[in-house]
């Protein structure tokens, strides 16, 4: 009787004990969001307030902390854009094929369009809808961010959809599954690994333009907002070092966070959505996600979005789908439609825009313009190159070796997610000690931010080489050259092309900032489209803005089709594991 009394006791105790760490979490909960409910209105009264014809940006440390937490809030709004456009873009790009044959080529042209193309209309359209607070100007930094962060999650989405497993699409449509029950309990699954891991890709494409976005000059006209980018430009043209060096611990202290509090959480979390049979070398945890697992508020709220659904009455063996009648067939696909020629009739008014803007550049600008194309595309492959030549052993090591994926992992997702320019002033420091012009310097300017890509796909690719062919080639007594080309390097390939294919755009992108520098209170330059663009930016001259975009757009989109998509057909046809 004694031992039972205790036993009671002990589990009461205990029980007791939970329940008062569960309040504890819950509590710490409530306060979180009620600080982030309070971050959210001081954040609005900013974007509310009369607009400043110029913002004043402070150098002293204590104005890091606000201006952090307002970049920091503009990367999540974009964020939250970006994820409700890849989820409609995508969807429709991949369920519609009318549709298709107008989004994808769309989509390749929207990516290689440089964020200073989009800038400046928007800005001017934003501002003259909101004349007098600073909504028109924080929604164009919004954007500008948003154009750096959505393409690489909309091209994994649609991806991702046009390759869900055939054996779960049959029992979907055995059960038949509507088009939302389809989404649901199908598609998003079985895409939410790949777009896990993209959107912090994406996040890190955003952060790169973060200066250009938050301190952006038109001309004769300041668009600055208080951010760190702001922050950080105004350190580099005073020269102010000690402020430079704040700049880069603040942005060091939002991507940890970031890593800390959303994306580790995210990834672990995603991992209930694996479709293979095996399982990982080694379990992934993330020690907020345990503790907020504590708390009863997580509890209700996983309760209420994971509750069981009730799945159709799957067919009989003797049935058939019912053919789906013409009309209805067409009505349901009438908003689809209908949005497509809306699209369409924007894409023609938008192109006569540009035709129209296009007539006033002349000759020689267009020859510069070519010209200057064909030297950044040197400067590209260069810089793809030399990310190539280490990215791929280092990225093979790493993904082989469970406890270099430990540690390095993390490392390479921090880099990733560094914005490069906030670097440039150290790197554009040494070129001239060294006494390396920016002609040449830019290709390292340009690697500081592509060769992250590189790295990161490898290593996903390493990691998702077979163990029994990993195995064999150990069985086969394989040296170490002849198991790099025979199977490390054919296994990682696609995963390679798509690295390529990132960082070769990044570079591209990368070529803005990386041919126009402010070294010391100087502009350095390179000869290169990149630099036109910036300078046509600064002066505010559109004309030979568009013609620098347009050049820029159609040197990407041709390379894209006769180099990157044959890539992808090779590792497709030939390397692909499943062949």
């Amino acid at each position: 009787m004694h031992e039972i009394l205790r036993r009671i006791w002990g589990g009461a105790t205990a029980l007791m004990s939970r329940s008062r760490r569960a309040a504890w979490v819950d509590l710490v909960v409530l306060a979180a969001i009620a600080g982030l409910f309070y971050g959210v209105l001081s954040l609005g009264r900013e974007w509310t307030g009369d607009l400043r014809p110029a913002a004043t940006i402070e150098t002293s440390p204590r104005a890091v902390p606000i201006y952090a937490f307002y970049s920091l809030c503009r990367g999540l709004i974009a964020y939250s854009f970006s994820l409700a456009f890849t989820l409609v873009y995508g969807y429709w790009a991949a369920r519609d094929r009318a549709a298709e044959r107008v989004l994808l080529p769309l989509l390749d042209i929207l990516q290689s369009i440089p964020v200073l193309g989009f800038m400046p209309g928007l800005v001017l359209a934003l501002v003259a809808i909101f004349p007098r607070s600073n909504v028109g100007v924080e929604l164009a930094a919004v954007l500008m961010i948003f154009t750096g962060q959505v393409w690489n999650m909309t091209f994994s989405f649609y991806s991702s959809l046009k390759n869900v497993p055939t054996d779960l699409g049959e029992v979907a449509r055995a059960y038949n599954f509507n088009w939302w029950q389809r989404l649901r309990w199908l598609e998003l699954p079985s895409t939410t690994i790949g777009l896990v891991w993209n959107s912090m890709m994406s996040m890190a494409g955003g952060w790169f333009f973060l200066m250009i976005s938050e301190a952006f000059v038109l001309g004769d006209k300041d668009y600055r907002l208080p951010g760190l980018g702001s922050y950080m430009s105004a350190a580099l043209t005073r020269g102010d070092s000690t402020a430079m060096l704040w700049a880069i611990l603040a942005m060091a202290v939002v991507i940890l966070a970031l890593d800390q509090f959303l994306w580790r959480p995210l990834v672990v979390w995603a991992q209930k959505f694996r479709i293979e049979e095996g399982s990982a070398e080694f379990e992934m945890s993330s020690w907020f996600l345990d503790w907020l697992r504590r708390s009863r508020l997580y509890a209700w709220t996983s309760e209420l979005l994971e509750r069981r659904p009730r799945l159709p009455r799957p067919r009989g063996a003797g049935e058939r789908e019912s053919a789906t009648p013409a009309a209805a067939a067409l009505w349901r696909r009438l908003p689809s439609l209908l949005m497509l020629v809306a699209l369409v009739a924007a894409l023609g008014l938008g192109g006569f825009k540009l035709a129209d803007l296009l007539r006033r550049v002349s000759v020689a600008n267009w020859g510069a313009a070519a010209g200057g194309a064909a030297i950044t595309l040197t400067r590209v492959l260069a810089a793809t190159t030399l990310g190539t030549l280490w990215a791929v052993p280092a990225g093979i090591a790493i993904g082989l070796d469970t406890r270099l994926a430990r540690y390095f992992q993390p490392v390479v997702q921090f880099f990733a997610s560094f914005p490069a320019p906030m670097l440039f002033p150290a790197a554009v420091a040494i070129l001239h000690a060294a006494h390396v012009s920016l002609n040449f310097g830019s290709i390292f300017l340009m690697l500081l931010g592509t060769q992250w890509y590189i790295l990161f796909n490898v290593i996903a690719g390493a990691q998702a080489i077979p163990a029994d062919l990993r195995e064999a080639a150990r069985s086969y007594r394989f040296g170490r050259l002849r198991r790099f080309f025979s199977l490390e390097l054919p296994a990682v390939f696609p995963y390679l092309v798509t690295g390529w294919v990132t960082a070769a755009g990044g570079a591209w992108n990368a070529s803005i900032v990386a041919e126009y520098v402010t070294f010391r209170g100087d502009v350095l330059t390179a000869r290169g489209v990149g630099a036109m663009i910036s300078v046509a930016a600064e002066k505010a001259d559109f004309p030979l803005l568009a013609a620098s975009v347009t050049v820029m757009s159609a040197m990407v989109v041709l390379f894209n089709r006769l180099v990157w998509h044959r890539c992808y057909d090779l590792a497709a046809t030939r390397f692909a594991m499943g062949r």
